[in-house]
């Protein structure tokens, strides 16, 4: 009887291996590495980063030096996309506004998710006047259209003659201005949720500060939803910063963007007889945004509970 009694207790204190290796973590990254779709669009988005931040380290064109003898040559064995209007060797500067366009979108992304995290925590845990605030002016903002208002800002600053090497940092501040309020609202949501649940309330009676409860209990809880926000807010960084370097509003030239490079190829001989201006960069940002979507989709599907089935 003692035998028995004591293998009883060894099963219930002694968990299976399988439970003490498996984490959510582990699952997810499990599930992602078992979706095709999910991991194709992982593989474009990392091959698209390695080519144009490494890319350029490798070519002899990375200087950028005009060459009128060989402008508008079609693609052959030295140049394979063709040199542009002023010589310059297209590959390269391909991958050179690929390396800004992706720079932006990324950086515009976590400065978006950092102010709409901090906003969306403050409001949803501490409510009251504070929340009617923050979340009035993200109704503000969102009620205008976005495109509109970098439409004018660009305008400014081109009114303004802002050196060209501070307007990446200026198209990055803005694309995190209009990309805030939607994730503050988000966040906020999932925070008025979490914290009515059973072990918020253990915390508050416990005597728990509310450092420690929004850093150990509330603040892990949102992680999986500002994975899935961040990847799918990249695609539309990329796209928004393309829009404004096309209408010159944006990024302006020297510095290469693949907005401003389609923006190069703007008249119809160009567009008729010199289709390798603007074919790579319009393919590029066809392929990276879709992507980045389909990898953020993926990553949705597995992380976001109500998505399970």
């Amino acid at each position: 009887m003692s035998n028995t009694t004591s293998e009883l207790i060894k099963a219930k204190k002694t968990p299976q291996i399988s439970e003490q290796r498996t984490s959510l973590w582990r699952q997810a990254m499990h599930d992602v590495m078992k979706n095709k779709l999910t991991m194709s669009g992982l593989i474009i988005v990392v091959i698209m980063l390695l080519a144009c931040f490494i890319g350029p380290l490798f070519s002899p064109y990375a200087d950028n030096k005009i060459n009128p003898a060989i402008m508008n040559m079609p693609p052959d064995a030295k140049h394979w996309l063709g040199t542009d209007l002023l010589g310059r060797d297209v590959l390269t500067r391909f991958l050179q506004a690929g390396r800004i366009s992706l720079t932006v979108g990324i950086a515009s992304m976590i400065l978006s998710v950092f102010i709409g995290t901090l906003i969306g925590i403050i409001s949803g845990y501490y409510r009251g006047i504070v929340d009617q605030i923050f979340m009035r002016i993200a109704d503000l903002l969102m009620t205008i259209p976005g495109l509109p208002i970098m439409f004018i800002v660009g305008a400014l600053l081109s009114d303004w003659k802002v050196p060209t090497d501070y307007r990446m940092y200026m198209v990055m501040v803005m694309l995190s201005i209009i990309g805030w309020p939607g994730i503050a609202r988000m966040v906020r949501s999932q925070m008025l949720s979490l914290r009515e649940r059973e072990y918020m309330q253990a915390a508050t009676v416990l005597g728990l500060r509310d450092r420690r409860k929004l850093f150990n209990h509330l603040l892990p809880n949102i992680v999986p939803l500002l994975i899935v926000i961040s990847t799918l807010s990249i695609g539309g960084a990329i796209l928004s910063e393309s829009a404004l370097s096309f209408f010159g509003l944006g990024v302006m030239p020297p510095t290469p963007t693949w907005g401003n490079m389609i923006d190069a190829a703007n008249n119809i001989i160009d567009f008729e007889q010199h289709p390798w201006l603007w074919i790579p960069p319009g393919v590029a940002i066809f392929v990276t945004v879709i992507a980045f979507n389909i990898f953020g989709d993926g990553l949705r599907d597995v992380l976001d509970p109500k998505q399970k089935k």
